[in-house]
């Protein structure tokens, strides 16, 4: 009974957003972003708590939002990492452990809405201004996003430019919000009129429309060193987004996997980021 209330959930969801959308339009469309915003998981589990109390923490005040920073210190350069979505900062325990013994100094944080940061909503747009806060209170020679964080950290830098940052290191980025939403009309079966208002909805919030929002456009701007890595059979993040995004940034270093799924939890995958951080 729960797995097939589970299965129908979205559609039954998608049926009440549109009767809405019938009487009350801006409350409806209000609704739907709120809700493709919405993570539904993130949150530190208890056997992750151990390993980020090992951290020196610091919570940043960021307009309403309480963003959970964690720093391993070191006497090298300074690596921010930059988390998925419905994810959080132990996602890099192997990675922290492996580029501390380097010698590097290590940054990360929470998400809004995820791990120990407060907010209920995470998009983009909102990653990329708390993402600009923690670069100027830590000022890190080099980014690492996984992700809807790697597509953060390459708007970053299309939105803050900062030639101060010296490399950039980008796992798996998604690149078409057009593409992403679209899989959101199909899986609450939104009319094309209801997101024709969504469009507009986020270019009146956000500044673009759905088909503006391109990582491989904002790719274009980059100057940085860059190394991208995406496996080929990604059943999140197409990989042929990445191929994009790679022949729209000059000079990046385009790393294909194969089999090594979304996440790119395995030892080769870290090799490739120390090697390139230490060229």
């Amino acid at each position: 009974m729960r797995e097939k209330f589970k299965k129908y959930a979205p559609l039954l969801i998608g049926k009440y957003i549109q009767f809405i959308f019938f009487f009350f339009p801006k409350k409806a469309v209000n609704k739907a972003y709120i809700l493709f915003c919405t993570p539904r998981k993130g949150r530190i589990l208890p056997e992750q708590e151990y390993f980020l109390e090992e951290s020196e923490d610091e919570i940043i005040q960021i307009d309403d939002l309480q963003i959970q920073t964690y720093r391993w210190p070191n006497l090298g350069e300074t690596i921010l990492l930059v988390h998925g979505w419905e994810s959080n900062v132990h996602r890099w325990k192997a990675l922290i452990q492996k580029l501390h013994e380097k010698g590097y100094n290590i940054v990360a944080f929470d998400a809004p809405a995820h791990g120990n940061s407060s907010g209920k909503i995470l998009n983009v747009p909102l990653y990329t201004q708390c993402l600009q806060k923690i670069i100027e209170l830590y000022r890190p020679n080099h980014i690492i996003g996984h992700s809807v964080g790697g597509m953060t950290t390459i708007f970053h830098q299309y939105k803050y430019p900062n030639e101060e940052i010296e490399k950039l290191i980008v796992l798996a980025p998604p690149s078409e919000l057009s593409r992403i939403m679209k899989g959101y009309q199909e899986i609450l079966k939104l009319s094309p009129k209801f997101m024709k208002a969504l469009d507009q909805y986020f270019k009146d919030k956000h500044g673009f429309y759905f088909d503006e929002f391109s990582v491989s456009n904002f790719a274009k701007k980059l100057n940085h060193k860059g190394l991208l890595i995406h496996d080929k059979n990604d059943d999140v993040a197409p990989y042929d987004e990445s191929v994009a995004i790679s022949k729209k940034w000059a000079g990046v270093q385009f790393n294909a996997t194969e089999d090594f799924g979304h996440s790119l939890f395995f030892d080769e995958v870290d090799d490739m980021i120390i090697d390139f951080l230490k060229a």
